[in-house]
């Protein structure tokens, strides 16, 4: 099952492999090099529908508990002050994509959408310092009843060129379903309050819509 975003880029990269595939056969003479030359488009392809993949996911619907947004290896947990919404201290929990993780960004948690803003800006690569407040992002803030709000921030990287996000201001929120997409890499921030309990350590490789990433 692949996400509705790469429809257009799977459809283009068959249409380029099929075309090269031909020029190959028919220009090329060495044996080796033709093999070669295919191994190579058919692993092109390969990565590119690994890329766009879009898993089912069960998620357990619970107001306690926040699942992780994305596919990944968390790579920040700390206290941090959250400038663009809450302007106050908020644990961080980030998420890091590698290009060959799913990229699907999911709802972390159930309620309504209370804040969903786009910001342009650079392509640092993904784990650098600056990238929560500086690389192209988008922030969405979900207001659920039992747990309070929530932020999650995509934040583009040196590869990711493209971030989408469906979740606008006033809508409802399904936890675990989709809410967006990053193309080629990046990664998500969450903050959290400050009294959520981490149930991930850093390292650990978790699963958008599935892993728990914190609980009341």
């Amino acid at each position: 099952m692949f996400h509705k975003e790469g429809f257009k880029i799977i459809a283009i990269t068959f249409l380029l492999v099929a075309l090269f595939a031909v020029v190959v056969d028919k220009f090329v003479s060495l044996q080796w090099l033709q093999y070669l030359l295919f191994f190579t488009l058919f692993v092109f392809l390969f990565l590119i529908l690994q890329f766009f993949r879009n898993p089912k996911r069960t998620t357990l619907l619970n107001d306690n508990t926040v699942v992780s947004p994305v596919d990944g290896k968390v790579v920040v947990i700390e206290e941090v002050f959250e400038p663009e919404f809450f302007k106050e201290k908020r644990l961080q929990v980030s998420v890091f994509m590698s290009p060959i993780n799913v990229h699907v960004t999911r709802y972390p948690i159930g309620g309504q959408v209370a804040y969903s803003k786009y910001h342009p800006g650079k392509y640092l690569v993904a784990w650098h310092p600056k990238a929560s407040t500086e690389n192209e992002r988008t922030t969405v803030v979900v207001d659920n009843p039992t747990y309070g709000k929530v932020l999650y921030r995509q934040i583009a990287g040196a590869l990711a060129k493209r971030i989408v996000n469906y979740a606008k201001q006033g809508d409802a929120a399904t936890q675990g379903e989709d809410s967006g997409f990053i193309k080629f890499g990046s990664r998500v921030d969450l903050f959290l309050p400050l009294d959520t309990k981490i149930k991930v350590n850093l390292n650990q490789k978790v699963k958008g819509g599935e892993s728990i990433i914190a609980e009341m």
